[in-house]
């Protein structure tokens, strides 16, 4: 056994050392193994980037310089191309210009046979004019051809050789037509002579008799042409002076019997032109005097002796018969000329006046008043009639004397501005009324519905003239609203002052404006609720963009809710600066009031319709309604003084009926469900006062868990 021992040992000894050599071996194949695949990776490695990636580079340089030289081939091509371009240009501009001067001349080719055209027309048109002894048509067709003639021997460049032969043709039947009229002359003026060969004494003078036909003498006469046909046409062709010159004097003294068969040469041509010349007098002179105002009228007597001495001596001269009367007549009429007169010269101020700029504007206060002109001192019978006035006025007041005195300004019109125009156009209106006060009833009359003209004329036209800028720019709109105020406040009364002045016809109850106020005032009303429709959708599209004001923890849904809040904040302030001291401060806070409460109504029915709101939506909700609380009073600055606007914004819940509700809104959003209760108050706490029970619910389950405190809540809300 003890020589067994050791045996066993060495084997032992022996095998554990061969279990040694074959761990180490396998560790050492495999470590060989692993050196290998990294000998493999490290190669691939550097293939890669050395025999690999070199090459691409290399290829990619090759490419920028294929490129480089693609380009340069390029920028040649180019510009070979830009000089084949300006050279075809400067050829096309050549032909152009070439083309272009040949067209002016075929142009002008043209033009002038156009003209000779004309001329042969006019020609052929005198010959049969001359056939059918039409001598005016005649000589009329003449006068053109030479205008065309003219106009021809005008062209530069043209040397025609027809033009001659043209005026020679144009001379001979000039001499023909002369021809063919003295002929006719010859037989409607008829010289009898003595039958002494020589006329040296005065007795035979005095025997020369010259009649003058304008009856035809015999049926054979009958188709002949009237004596103003031939002096027609002699004046067309510039003849006439040339047969009239021996007829400078005429005989004061002619037989009764030789009356009815001759003519004064006068009173011939005073028949022919008179018509035309008086209508030429009337419309160049007599019109231009009559007077622009009542005070000149009693001056325009002058006008009338002045005219009258006119026409006398038209009839001395017998020029005139002696029942033309054409001219005086409308001289006397001179109170309608100046009626029609002074109404179209105010109907054409008041027009100009409607279609100039309206932003040119002027400050309306209380304190101020229309430059109504001083009424003369009433006549004997309006001390009358105003005596009766009076007498029931007073009457009226008896009642009235121990009550409270009204304010100066009760009847006021508010502080606010209008355009300059409508100032000079009511003072228009004032001047006119006043001229009617100075005129005849008649006058008076029409001045007076010339006024009510100007007030129907601007109904009808600033709204259509000036619709683009009123619906646009929201300061515009409100001058418009307070231009048609300030006239409806004037027409209230403007008929009563003038009622005691106007003519009788008009006393009764006629001489008033009151029915054009409602009209007037519904035009301003209309123009301004129209623009704050326009804001209104311009708030409300504003807050379409918050996303309905839901998952608030979104950092994105919170920037859009803050933006969208920020620009109904700025627009409002904008708008509050546009309407500073434009409109008066009650319309101005009722209208920024309406518009704030818009936007806070939209927000707390956003908000009340969440179903659900996290504690974090709840607090970023609360901060964004703080702001809207904290800078929404700020757009109420109806005056220009910092330091006044403060009382109106103080008064915001005055004007904005939401308001309170947007507060209770904010507090149930920090609130607990305990305090909500407290504030419901059985339904008679200020939550109640703003909120319905289902609105408070609705809130409480978006706001809070599903717990029994929840419910022991909502039981308490009814």
């Amino acid at each position: 056994m003890a020589a067994q021992s050791p045996s066993l040992v060495a084997a032992v000894l022996a095998h554990s050392g061969r279990l040694e050599k074959e761990v180490l071996g396998t560790q050492i194949a495999r470590l060989s193994r692993r050196v290998g695949e990294l000998r493999g990776e490290v190669c691939n490695m550097i293939n890669k980037k050395y025999k690999e990636f070199l090459p691409s580079m290399q290829s990619a340089e090759d490419l920028v310089s294929q490129v480089d030289s693609l380009s340069s081939n390029i920028d040649l091509l180019k510009s070979r191309i830009e000089n084949e371009v300006r050279q075809d240009l400067n050829v096309a501009i050549a032909e152009f210009t070439e083309l272009k001067q040949q067209l002016e001349r075929d142009s002008l080719v043209l033009s002038v046979l156009k003209q000779l055209q004309e001329f042969d027309r006019a020609i052929k048109n005198y010959n049969t004019a001359l056939l059918e002894k039409k001598y005016v048509a005649a000589a009329r067709h003449l006068e053109k051809a030479r205008s065309s003639l003219k106009m021809l021997e005008s062209r530069k460049g043209f040397e025609l050789k027809v033009l001659k032969a043209l005026g020679t043709e144009l001379t001979v039947q000039t001499q023909n037509m002369l021809y063919h009229l003295g002929e006719e002359w010859r037989q409607m003026v008829l010289w009898k002579l003595p039958p002494s060969k020589e006329i040296s004494s005065a007795e035979t003078v005095m025997q020369m008799e010259l009649h003058l036909c304008t009856m035809p003498l015999n049926e054979d006469q009958l188709s002949g042409p009237p004596v103003a046909s031939v002096l027609q046409a002699f004046a067309v062709l510039g003849e006439l002076h040339t047969r009239l010159k021996l007829f400078d004097v005429s005989l004061d003294v002619c037989g009764e019997n030789e009356k009815d068969s001759r003519v004064i040469l006068a009173e011939m041509l005073g028949d022919m032109v008179w018509e035309e010349v008086s209508g030429c007098l009337i419309q160049e002179c007599l019109v231009y005097s009559i007077p622009a105002n009542s005070s000149k009228l009693e001056q325009y007597v002058e006008v009338i002796k002045s005219t009258e001495d006119f026409e006398k001596r038209l009839k001395n001269m017998g020029f005139l018969k002696g029942d033309a009367m054409d001219l005086l007549k409308y001289a006397r009429n001179v109170n309608s000329h100046f009626a029609n007169k002074k109404c179209q010269d105010v109907i054409v101020a008041a027009r100009k006046l409607m279609t100039s700029e309206i932003h040119n504007t002027v400050k309306i206060t209380p304190d101020s008043s229309v430059a109504v002109p001083k009424l003369p001192d009433p006549g004997a019978g309006d001390h009358l009639k105003m005596q009766k006035a009076s007498k029931m006025l007073h009457n009226e007041l008896i009642n009235l004397e121990n009550e409270t005195r009204l304010s100066q300004h009760t009847f006021s019109l508010p502080t606010c501005h209008i355009s300059v125009s409508v100032e000079k156009l009511m003072e228009l209106a004032y001047q006119t009324l006043l001229e009617g006060t100075a005129s005849t009833d008649q006058c008076c009359i029409q001045l007076f519905y010339s006024v009510r003209n100007i007030f129907h004329l601007f109904y009808d036209v600033v709204p259509i003239y000036h619709k683009e800028n009123l619906q646009k720019l929201p300061q515009l709109a409100a001058i418009h609203h307070n231009n048609c105020m300030y006239i409806a406040h004037h027409l209230l009364t403007l008929g009563h002052q003038f009622r005691y002045r106007l003519t009788n016809i008009l006393y009764d109850g006629a001489a008033t404006f009151v029915d054009l106020v409602p009209g007037f005032r519904r035009l301003g009303m209309e123009c301004f609720l129209a623009q704050m429709r326009v804001q209104k959708g311009e708030l409300l599209e504003r807050l379409s963009s918050a996303r309905n004001f839901s998952n608030m923890d979104n950092e994105e849904n919170c920037s859009a809710a803050n933006k969208a809040a920020r620009q109904v904040l700025h627009q409002l302030k904008r708008l509050g600066k546009v309407w500073q001291d434009v409109l008066p401060v009650n319309i101005y806070c009722k209208a920024m009031g309406t518009l704030l409460n818009i936007a806070l109504s939209e927000i707390i029915n956003r908000i009340t319709a969440l179903e659900d709101i996290s504690a974090e939506d709840a607090d970023r909700l609360h901060s964004l309604c703080r702001i809207m609380l904290e800078e929404g009073p700020l757009v109420f600055t109806p005056l220009l003084e910092e330091n006044k606007n403060k009382k109106y914004q103080e008064e915001v819940p005055v004007y904005v009926q939401k308001w309170m509700m947007f507060k209770e809104l904010m507090i149930i959003l920090q609130a607990n469900l305990q305090e909500i209760v407290d504030r419901w108050a059985d339904g008679k706490g200020p939550l109640a006062a703003e909120f319905s029970p289902t609105e408070v619910k609705s809130l409480i389950r978006a706001l809070f868990q599903n717990t029994e405190r929840r419910a022991a809540a909502l039981a308490k809300i009814k």
